[in-house]
């Protein structure tokens, strides 16, 4: 008997190269060249509720693949689930079929007393404390955000008049003994009761568990990533509320058509990289 988990997902393979990935069940011609990644397999369809148009593409276990056009830019979301291990699989397989733009859209905790429920923050790049990312390079190696899409997400976010943040992230591996939470009985790992206020003295906007490891393995890659979350909760007033998901969504979708124009300007001009002296 095979073990569900160790068997080829059905027409696909373990080989890299091969048409259909394993895990997304995805090939060449799926997506779009720019992904949204939620980590909810349940947000794809708030997200693409926002869309001109879409069709779903693929679904296996905690990754939901559709894709679609938004303002008239092709685009694709595929939910990565929750935490780094996961999304980088999601990273791995979508470079593979031709993607090089990745989006994260989530929700998140902020650590800063100015920051509402509510609120985005687009992340600048990123503290790497998860493991994964140590599995592709070395730890001193920056999660930086790339340029452009920073731009595009500032950009969107100015035009469709939501409130921001822009700043530094950081991932962690676990929800609760990671990000400075009691776990069960109460139980305190070593320093976490000092993590909030350390990574707040730091000027850290928020906590989240997936946007250090799509960065720096996008930039490994040699490809361009980025993130927006929405604020569920504020750890330093302590209030907290599901409001936001729908101006991320959308603030990442507006971000992908602004980069789908920005590289046309690009080719335009005959620059490799987007500068203050080009206009959209």
């Amino acid at each position: 008997m095979t073990d569900e988990d160790d068997a080829p997902a059905a027409g696909g393979s373990e080989d890299p190269n091969d048409e259909v990935q394993y895990h997304l069940e995805v090939g060449e011609g799926d997506v779009a060249d720019a992904v949204l990644l939620p980590g909810n397999p349940e947000r794809v369809d708030k997200i693409t509720a926002l869309w001109d148009d879409h069709e779903a593409v693929a679904a296996h276990r905690e990754y939901r693949t559709a894709t679609g056009t938004y303002d008239g830019a092709p685009i694709s979301v595929t939910s990565t689930g929750i935490g780094s291990p996961s999304a980088a699989i999601a990273v791995e397989e979508l470079a593979r079929v031709g993607v090089d733009t990745f989006i994260r859209v989530g929700s998140c905790g902020a650590i800063q007393p100015d920051m509402a429920v509510g609120d985005l923050v687009i992340t600048t790049g990123a503290v790497r404390q998860e493991g994964t990312s140590d599995e592709y390079v070395r730890e001193d190696y920056p999660a930086a955000a790339d340029g452009e899409v920073v731009s595009a997400l500032v950009a969107a976010a100015e035009r469709l008049g939501y409130d921001y943040h822009a700043g530094i992230t950081m991932s962690a591996d676990s929800f609760y003994a990671g990000q400075g939470r009691p776990g069960f009985e109460g139980f305190e790992a070593a320093g976490s009761d000092e993590l909030v206020a350390e990574l707040r003295d730091a000027n850290v906007k928020n906590i989240e568990m997936e946007a250090s490891a799509i960065l720096t393995v996008a930039n490994v890659y040699g490809l361009r990533a980025g993130a927006v979350c929405s604020v569920y909760a504020n750890r330093v007033t302590g209030e907290f509320r599901t409001e936001g998901e729908s101006r991320a969504a959308e603030t990442a979708s507006l971000a992908v058509t602004l980069l789908a124009r920005m590289d046309e300007v690009k080719r335009e001009a005959g620059v490799d990289r987007w500068h203050a002296g080009l206009s959209i």
